[in-house]
């Protein structure tokens, strides 16, 4: 991305072939320096109506591709994938804010995702039933759902992104993603070069970013059979409202205010090491971030002090220029959203140990102690840099302040006894609970997936896409006709 010749997707949506969009057209801004960096084109309702003619009228005919030849595709473009990886970790980093570490690691996650779905065809497409008919076949056999909107957050683009375009394309459907425009260059731009190249026949994937109405227009576009989103749980509410209008299938992976409980037997140091990476990590943007760290009182404050000088030693910077565990906050409202939080949480008798300072879009990492259930810090998805700590006495108080929370989507638990980390998991309302690890957590053969306030009961990866992005469809035949009484 160094060099000044203008890339064949700058200003452009992909559909049908690269070409200028009915929306708006912006900036591509480093959100480490404001530099911009490209010019992004968008799209609007015209163009999503262009863009599910085209997937609807393309369906059939990819669907019907010899299960061998629809993996071979997918496997060729996670080669390309990892081939292209020195431009798309160069994107990562300034366009998203990410750290080399974090874009290496991504992209690897996505490349997993791709070889995953390569495999997805050759598995059995149903299962035979008995009848209670003689000499009646039965056979329940999964479908292709048909056109398929992606709608893809702006913190990991590219991961979940292909997470649903990667499955999706592999069960015969088609694709439209729309990628978050604070990431669309990471998390969507430089995907068709390398799907065409793979060899994906035309009109079977496309690229619209846009905003809020382009994602409206493709839940309620007739001709888009199902919408997977992973991001704020007001957003998906609103989508799984739409939806369920239209009786349109969707998935949602949305929000979380994830709970580390740290028990009296636990090694502090490990407790420590997993709390200073589950919320600090990518600047604390993530959805399984650690978000509430609940601590037994009689180690709270040797917990809290550890804590603390793990993120007193992280250096905050651009992750373009220098060596940083930190980069930027996305943009200003997100940073003046996470200081907000801070600042209420404060106000309401919260002590500040470190952070609680920024500069541009960089926020210092911050750990809070005295945390109460009223404060922010702990009723708020925070997804900033933000440790807030509160102290339980007992186990039973520990589990009801985890599942004090409308989310459910990840939580931790750190103790010396696994059984007792066993029992304890067990009573947590968290569709992923991880013991003595910490709440930000992914592998791709996985089921992956919250309950409550974070999604709608929806799960991605392993055996569970298969039931993500098919349908079934039984099938009975018989060789001779039945002769009913009237």
């Amino acid at each position: 991305m160094e060099n000044s010749v203008k890339a064949i997707w700058e200003g452009r949506i992909y559909s049908n072939g690269w070409r200028a969009g009915t929306g708006y057209v912006t900036d591509v801004v480093e959100p480490a320096t404001g530099e911009t960096l490209a010019t992004l084109g968008t799209g609007f309702i015209e163009d999503i109506d262009h863009a599910a003619a085209s997937a609807g009228a393309a369906q059939p005919a990819w669907g019907a591709t010899s299960f061998d030849r629809r993996a071979e595709i997918i496997r060729e473009a996670a080669r390309l994938l990892k081939s292209r990886a020195a431009d798309i970790h160069a994107w990562n980093i300034r366009e998203c804010g990410s750290t080399p570490a974090k874009a290496e690691w991504e992209l690897h996650a996505a490349y997993e995702q791709l070889q995953m779905a390569a495999a997805m065809p050759m598995q059995p497409e149903g299962a035979l039933y008995a009848s209670s008919i003689p000499g009646r076949l039965n056979l329940s056999r999964r479908v292709p759902i048909g056109v398929v909107g992606v709608i893809a957050p702006w913190n990991f683009p590219l991961l979940l992104a292909i997470r649903s375009v990667a499955p999706a394309l592999a069960m015969g459907n088609t694709v439209i993603l729309k990628p978050d425009p604070m990431s669309a260059v990471t998390g969507g731009l430089l995907l068709p070069e390398i799907f065409e190249e793979a060899g994906l026949p035309a009109g079977v994937f496309h690229v619209i970013p846009g905003g809020p109405a382009a994602g409206e227009a493709m839940v309620r576009h007739p001709g888009i059979d199902m919408i997977s989103f992973t991001g704020s749980t007001a957003v998906g509410r609103a989508i799984g409202e739409a939806c369920g209008r239209t009786l349109k299938k969707v998935a949602l992976e949305l929000g979380g205010n994830n709970a580390m409980i740290v028990l009296d037997d636990a090694d502090l140091d490990a407790a420590a090491s997993s709390g200073a990476w589950g919320s600090f990590l990518h600047q604390g943007q993530i959805c399984m971030q650690t978000g509430r760290h609940l601590v037994h009182r009689s180690i709270a404050s040797a917990y809290a002090a550890k804590l603390a000088e793990r993120a007193r030693n992280l250096k905050v910077g651009d992750p373009h220029r220098q060596a940083v565990h930190l980069g930027p906050l996305i943009s200003e409202r997100q940073r003046d959203r996470v200081d907000d939080i801070v600042r209420q949480s404060l106000a309401s008798g919260a002590t500040l140990l470190t952070g609680g300072r920024y500069e541009r879009l960089f926020y210092e990492p911050t750990v809070l102690t005295g945390v109460t259930p009223h404060m922010p810090a702990f009723t708020q998805e925070v997804f900033g840099p933000v440790a807030p700590i509160t102290v339980f006495d007992d186990e039973d108080e520990a589990v009801a302040l985890a599942n004090a929370s409308d989310y459910g989507l990840a939580a931790a638990i750190h103790t010396g006894s696994l059984g007792r980390g066993l029992a304890l998991a067990s009573r947590i309302r968290a569709g992923m609970v991880h013991i003595n690890d910490q709440t930000v957590n992914n592998e791709f053969h996985v089921p992956f997936g919250g309950m409550g306030a974070s999604g709608n009961s929806s799960r991605f990866g392993g055996p569970a896409n298969f039931d993500a992005f098919t349908q079934t469809q039984w099938v009975s035949a018989r060789d001779e006709p039945i002769l009913y009484p009237f």
